[in-house]
């Protein structure tokens, strides 16, 4: 069903949510972009005049309640944001009261759904190698299904909007869509959006393509590269990953950091690249540091000779240079990971040099997909966000979808 042909009136809606907002030591909401995405959904099933339920994570308190992570602390916001008296359910498991007195236009917010261990649907308390595990393990699965049942059973008709766990099959992003058939079961609008939008990088693709792929770690980020080789032009390596790519070439990284166990993942990478014919860009040089803080010392050094007791902190002034350079001709362009430690206002050169390349692309026609955590921090850090085509909400979500994975909380909708 698509959410736009479906009527809420006299209808409750249960709706997956993503409110996983950053809190301060006061629980007072420090970002709210994800409470402001998915307003269109929520807007939509009171407009039409039905009743409303939101269901949300919070953090990972891992089956435990947790008062530093109740979705209470987001009511206000929440009711601020779209506008009416937003009603809150203390039990997610528990709220047959709640939602029964939920009247059309009204609106409630059950508590983090997992204080309860089902949503995730791992077993608790029991290793991997314990020999009762694949017991404990399907007794969770049977206790998920229930756990799904029971959430479902507080409405009519079933909306995903929640694209950041969109990756998992969870009770609430998954299982639950088992208890409504097709007629009632839909993607939310920011849902729809996303996956349209990951649609338009990886099947409508624009020539030139350009992919920058940052972050520290080349283990995390290894199987969307791989997928990536056989559909980029341009494949713009970057952040912490740098120095693994060095040092297994044989250079020197000092004390940067690098996963010395995939020096041969490097290796390989580097000639796939060249076997599929892409550009495979790696950073030449860097802004280097004695000390991982805002005020260290710094100097510009090729990436693969950084002196003992330094370490590659930014991308350098040549690497930025071929940056752009693979990036201002691009028509599709995406966008995961910075290039080097943002936090830090000293070291933001090399992501702003790609944040300001990505604009003046986009600016002259290219489609630009910004997706990941530090790389949304990042544009909203630099007040770019309106200078791109798309923002994702999802970080791993966008990633195994990016590397052609089928995401389980879109399978359960469209039955795939």
């Amino acid at each position: 069903m698509n959410i736009d042909q479906f009527n809420f009136a006299g209808k409750k809606a249960i709706v997956r949510v993503d409110f996983n907002v950053p809190l301060d030591e006061n629980g007072n909401v420090t970002d709210d972009t994800r409470i402001r995405g998915a307003l269109p959904t929520l807007k939509k099933v009171l407009a039409d005049g039905g009743a409303l339920i939101m269901m949300s994570h919070m953090g990972k308190p891992k089956g435990k309640v947790k008062k530093e992570l109740s979705l209470s602390q987001i009511v206000n916001n929440v009711a601020d944001a779209l506008g009416v008296t937003v009603k809150f359910a203390p039990d997610c498991g528990n709220a047959d009261e709640e939602v029964s007195a939920l009247k059309p236009g009204e609106a409630l917010l059950l508590e983090n759904l997992r204080f309860y261990p089902e949503e995730e649907g791992k077993p608790v308390g029991i290793d991997k190698e314990d020999p009762k595990y694949d017991e404990a393990k399907k007794e969770m699965k049977e206790r998920q299904k229930a756990f799904a049942k029971k959430l479902a059973s507080y409405a009519d008709c079933y909306v995903m909007d929640a694209f950041g766990t969109a990756h998992r099959r969870h009770a609430s992003t998954a299982v639950i869509a088992d208890y409504f058939d097709a007629d009632h079961k839909m993607l939310g609008y920011l849902m729809e959006k996303e996956v349209k939008a990951v649609d338009n990088v990886l099947s409508n693709i624009k020539r030139p393509f350009t992919a920058i792929m940052g972050g520290s770690k080349v283990s995390t980020k290894i199987g969307i590269i791989e997928n990536l080789l056989g559909k980029v032009d341009n494949l713009i390596l970057c952040g912490g990953m740098t120095y693994t790519f060095a040092k297994a070439q044989g250079g020197k990284i000092g004390k940067s950091i690098c996963e010395d166990d995939k020096l041969d993942v490097a290796l390989d990478v580097i000639k796939k690249a060249k076997e599929n014919g892409v550009n495979l860009v790696l950073g030449t040089d860097c802004i280097a540091a004695d000390d991982f803080s805002n005020d260290a010392n710094t100097q510009v050094c090729p990436a693969n000779a950084i002196p003992d007791g330094w370490e590659g902190l930014d991308a350098g002034p040549e690497t930025r240079k071929l940056f752009t350079a693979a990036i201002k001709d691009a028509k599709t362009i995406l966008w995961n990971g910075p290039a080097g430690v943002f936090e830090f206002d000293n070291f933001i050169g090399g992501s702003k040099a790609i944040a300001d390349a990505i604009a003046e692309a986009t600016a002259n026609g290219a489609f630009s997909l910004i997706g990941g955590g530090d790389s949304v921090a990042c544009i909203n850090k630099f007040g770019m966000a309106d200078k791109v085509s798309y923002i994702s909400t999802g970080g791993g979500a966008l990633l195994e979808a990016i590397e052609g994975k089928v995401l389980p909380g879109v399978a359960a909708i469209k039955g795939e």
